[in-house]
């Protein structure tokens, strides 16, 4: 449904993506993961058609990335939006209906709310709304229409834990649905209880992608035997069993063995360290 090969984009100062390559299928949720000015806005905003690349190429459900046909096809929630104040919960789905050459259809509005856990916030204005329920009404104003790609930037960052849970919800029965869901966020722990796969980019690059199990597969081990406790940093799964046989085998008894554990913070600290420091 999501397709990109080779993207560039440079800036006055900065290049912003070095060849990009990616692809999210139906039923699909991808987390985009990356420090601050990796390039996962310049992307999504590519992706999306409100910023043209230099070079490579994107597609949306088939369609050039930016064209009429492939914006049809495209929800789209900005890291920072700002809706009108004064507008209610459903003026804002109005207008936004509008906008998508869509009837302005009340059961639809209805329906959005109530996903996005706002049903009772249809008349309340923008201005009285907390941050949070802000988002989540960016949210179901990115779901107007049904659209079978979804393209999230930071949809979460405002939110309470329940908030997140709502929407980790939303996106589960979405990909139920058959919709592909791009997911750009900071928050790892959201992407491991929800993404499908994971796509950490690092100045412009893509330096690492793959199942959350693959990415934060167990490596190394450390083995209790009577002679006390030693470490196999680099270790594969498939060989502790050799090891523990070996060790068996030299007389040694064997207490204890424990995989080490990785996680998407590990491996995202390992690729691109703690760049906010460096800033």
């Amino acid at each position: 449904m999501l397709s990109a090969a080779g993207l560039t984009k440079s800036y006055k100062r900065a290049t912003a993506l070095r060849g990009v390559d990616l692809e999210v299928a139906a039923g699909e949720v991808v987390g985009l993961l990356g420090p601050n000015g990796a390039g996962k806005s310049t992307l999504t905003k590519v992706l999306c058609g409100l910023v043209k690349a230099d070079g490579g190429s994107a597609t949306i459900a088939g369609s050039k990335a930016g064209s009429f046909r492939a914006r049809a096809n495209v929800g789209y929630l900005a890291e920072l939006f700002r809706f009108p104040g004064w507008a209610t919960a459903d003026e804002v789905l109005i207008t936004h209906q509008r906008l998508a050459h869509r009837p302005a259809d009340p059961a639809e509005r209805e329906a959005l709310l109530t996903e996005v856990g706002l049903a009772h916030a249809a008349g309340t204005r923008v201005e009285t709304m907390s941050k949070g329920m802000q988002q989540r009404l960016g949210l179901a104003q990115a779901m107007i229409g049904a659209p079978p790609v979804l393209l999230l930037d930071e949809p979460t960052s405002a939110l309470d834990p329940a908030g997140r849970h709502t929407v980790r919800e939303v996106l589960a029965r979405a990909r139920d649905r058959g919709t592909a869901v791009l997911l750009n966020t900071h928050l790892l722990g959201e992407v491991e209880l929800l993404a499908d796969r994971v796509v950490l980019i690092d100045a412009g690059k893509v330096v690492a992608e793959g199942t959350v199990a693959d990415l934060t597969a167990a490596h190394g081990v450390t083995v209790e035997t009577d002679k006390g406790r030693s470490e196999h940093p680099d270790l594969a799964r498939d060989d502790i069993a050799a090891l523990v046989a070996k060790l068996v085998k030299a007389g040694r008894k064997i207490y204890a063995v424990e995989p080490h554990r990785s996680t998407l913070e590990d491996l995202y600290l390992r690729l691109v360290g703690d760049r906010e420091s460096q800033r």
